[in-house]
């Protein structure tokens, strides 16, 4: 965030020069005492999906794309390379493989006239910096002859960035490692495995990771993008997904249990996304699952948020298949959430539990929440919810439960989801919308009609579309982010009713996405948060404790003015955000009532000069938070909203 110690005279006049409106102040009057709902401390989140390349070749920090040559098309992301004169083959093969969950391997033969070998394309492109460390490591099995084996980087445009030899293999698999140190910084590197000699290696699960993961792990994730998400301040984080929960088929779904344990034993599963869209195929999109269940839960653990995640419920993707379970065939699919519970949960002295611990995690993940599907609806969801719930409610009656409402925020299936889960005493029911900015700018007061005694709200899925759904030309605009930050003063202000709400999709590939617009886009070195990840920012970092109520009156044209105020009650601080969406800046008195004010209060603005403003990849960033100070006086005092911006302003209450 930029800072300016004369804030308002720079940013304001700089950023937007113009009148101001020439109607009369507007007053917004803040009831500091008369402190309502409590707000979830979880109640701004992240939610992850493997969608546009958002873990293997995003998160998970593996450069390597098909490491195990396990795709149906064993050799995709490989080429084979030959030097003038080299004399080779290339060959998948099965038999006494490294391992037998990922049975496949490649045998390199050179006959030694020249370098003769395969590279790896990576995840469009392997991403290295000059000077940083990269750990490369393979399963390697000598056949005959005493090859040299070089492990080479290139660059994008052909430039040898580092190479090291690796010699005498056994004739049984070994895991053997080196560092290379690339000498110039690349987006589209790759890497060569090139013999040397006569003779014959078989390669499996070959693997090129950054020294530099997050918290250094090995094998771990890619910490610029972790960093990203720290930054977010999350309160829960909800994974795997989405779709790929469900699958396009049953036998598709995701299965947590598969993704524990050692990476090389974790099977290959085709990602739902790969075939999803024709105008948008990727058929190099599949699941390792090297960023597994554990690991998400570690996530959780690392950047503070509470884990919420979803199980399929014996339903494939209604939009693909929609396969069921029968009903009386359900139980390994209830057995599952109950088992995932006590693994994140149970003493070490449970089954689970121990399995926990055996992982390298004793202590508990002190799990609260756990999503019985994804995005369902009809009858046959309810039915097997109710399943779901009788039988954890029993053994767990305090983990709270998400349900599904369907894709949809009206309609007639959303109607019939509130009715039967409301029958079924459901804990709380996860709401999805992704429309135009108009809708969200219109539903800021969608929760002010909510029953209060029902089920709580999850908005679980947001985002507003700046062409429409599944438009490829939807845009990470300045417009869809104000639109949003209307929307989540009206969630902030019903926090009785709305305990969560998360952005979706999280992350993004610029060159091999499935879905727009998203919160976070990545190419191979660099992250590039959107104007929507600041808003979502904005919110977590000023959560507050409790609802205060306010009113906005006077003369002023308010109709571009959305506002909600809260409490943070350990800082001693009222949190007023305000959208001014006008065109025109507006001066608004701000007043405290019941409550004594003094001193300098934060003055944090989200803006630009028009509402098409986004942010490109890489920096510097167009769309930004700018934070600084204003003296304010007891009583009231006159602040200029600047046009088309969300203004988050900390003020010290008595």
């Amino acid at each position: 965030m930029k800072k300016s110690k004369n804030f308002l005279a720079t940013a304001i006049a700089l950023l937007f020069a113009g009148s101001l409106s020439s109607f009369a102040a507007a007053t917004i009057t803040i009831h500091a005492d008369q402190p309502g709902a409590k707000i979830n401390p979880a109640m701004w989140g992240i939610f992850f999906e493997d969608i546009n390349f958002g873990a293997d070749g995003g998160l998970y920090a593996e450069l390597v794309k098909n490491r195990g040559f396990e795709f149906p098309d064993s050799l995709m992301g490989w080429s084979v390379n030959r030097a003038q004169l080299a004399k080779g083959e290339v060959t998948v093969r099965d038999d006494a493989p490294f391992n037998a969950k990922n049975p496949h391997y490649v045998r390199v033969r050179s006959e030694g006239a020249a370098l003769f070998g395969l590279s790896n394309e990576g995840f469009r492109g392997l991403g290295v910096q000059a000077g940083a460390a990269y750990e490369f490591s393979a399963q390697i099995r000598g056949v005959d002859g005493t090859p040299v084996l070089k492990v080479q980087l290139y660059g994008g445009d052909g430039t040898l960035l580092d190479s090291v030899d690796l010699k005498i293999f056994a004739g049984d698999w070994q895991k053997i490692s080196a560092t290379l140190h690339p000498k110039e910084t690349s987006t589209k590197a790759r890497l060569a495995l090139l013999l040397e000699g006569k003779g014959t290696v078989d390669l499996d699960f070959v693997s090129l990771f950054p020294e530099n993961t997050w918290q250094h792990r090995p094998g771990g994730l890619r910490a610029d993008m972790v960093q990203a998400l720290a930054d977010l301040h999350p309160g829960f984080l909800r994974f795997p997904g989405g779709c790929i929960v469900e699958g396009p088929h049953l036998d598709g779904r995701y299965q947590w249990k598969k993704t524990l344990g050692p990476v090389e034993e974790r099977a290959l599963l085709f990602n739902r996304w790969n075939t999803e869209f024709v105008h948008r195929p990727t058929p190099d999109y599949y699941q390792s699952f090297g960023l597994g269940f554990l690991e998400f839960f570690q996530l959780c653990e690392d950047i503070g948020a509470s884990p919420l995640p979803i199980l399929s419920c014996g339903m494939a993707c209604q939009f693909n298949s929609g396969e069921l379970c029968p009903l009386d065939q359900l139980q390994p699919y209830i057995q599952d959430a109950l088992d995932l519970i006590e693994f994140a949960n149970g003493d070490t002295n449970t089954v689970w539990g121990a399995k926990r611990a055996a992982l390298g995690h004793p202590a508990p993940f002190n799990l609260k929440m756990l999503g019985v599907g994804n995005e369902q609806w009809g009858e046959q969801y309810f039915e097997r919810y109710a399943k779901f719930a009788a039988a954890i409610k029993e053994k767990y009656p305090d983990v709270q439960l998400i349900s599904a409402a369907g894709p949809d925020p009206a309609g007639d299936r959303f109607k019939l989801a509130w009715t039967k889960l409301r029958e079924l005493h459901a804990d709380i029911i996860d709401e999805h919308c992704y429309a135009k900015p108009e809708w969200f700018f219109n539903n800021t007061h969608r929760y002010d009609r909510y029953d209060r005694t029902g089920p709580k709200v999850f908005m679980g899925e947001y985002a507003a579309q700046s062409v429409g759904v599944v438009s490829t030309k939807n845009r990470n605009n300045l417009e869809c982010a104000l639109a949003e930050a209307a929307y989540l003063t009206g969630l902030e202000r019903n926090a009785d009713v709305v305990r969560m709400a998360s952005y979706a999709p999280l992350f993004a590939n610029t060159e091999a996405w499935q879905w727009t617009p998203d919160l976070i886009w990545v190419d191979s070195l660099r992250v590039t948060p959107t104007p929507s990840y600041f808003v979502q920012q904005m919110f977590s970092r000023n959560r507050g404790d409790v609802v205060l109520p306010l009113e906005i009156s006077g003369a002023a044209d308010t109709n571009s003015i959305y506002a909600s105020a809260v409490q943070d009650e350990v800082a001693g601080e009222t949190i007023l955000k305000v959208v001014n969406a006008g065109a025109q800046p507006c001066e608004i008195i701000i007043a405290i009532g019941g409550g004594q004010t003094s001193g300098t209060a934060a003055v944090t603005v989200l803006a630009a000069q028009n509402l098409s403003a986004e942010n490109p990849a890489g920096w510097p960033l167009q769309v930004a938070p700018q934070t600084g100070a204003e003296t304010f006086r007891a009583g009231g005092w006159k602040h200029s909203f600047a046009a088309h911006s969300l203004t988050v302003i900390r003020m010290p209450v008595k």
